[in-house]
């Protein structure tokens, strides 16, 4: 399983935001917003992209988009809905 974040700020934004909470995945850079407009996270009418989370099966094909995303609990959420969806870890 790969797991990773996305955000439409700068490389370098994103670089010193995930050393700030010393994250052990990466944060790839959309700065453009051009892969948050496809996926239907950002438009021209919105300031800031919405965060949503993608569950992507190892074919490409979309698992679960999970819209109501609350940071606290995120991780936790999604440990149950990966179990769920009967995503395993390779070890």
């Amino acid at each position: 399983m790969v797991y990773f974040a996305a955000s439409c700020d700068s490389p370098e934004t994103n670089k010193r935001f995930a050393e700030s909470l010393g994250l052990d995945y990466p944060i790839l850079s959309d700065p453009g917003c051009k892969v948050a407009r496809a996926y239907g996270v950002a438009s021209a009418t919105r300031k800031f992209p919405q965060r949503w989370t993608f569950i992507i099966g190892p074919d490409g094909k979309i698992l679960h988009v999970e819209k109501r995303v609350n940071a606290r609990a995120h991780g936790q959420q999604l440990v149950k809905l990966l179990e769920k969806l009967g995503v395993k870890k390779k070890s």
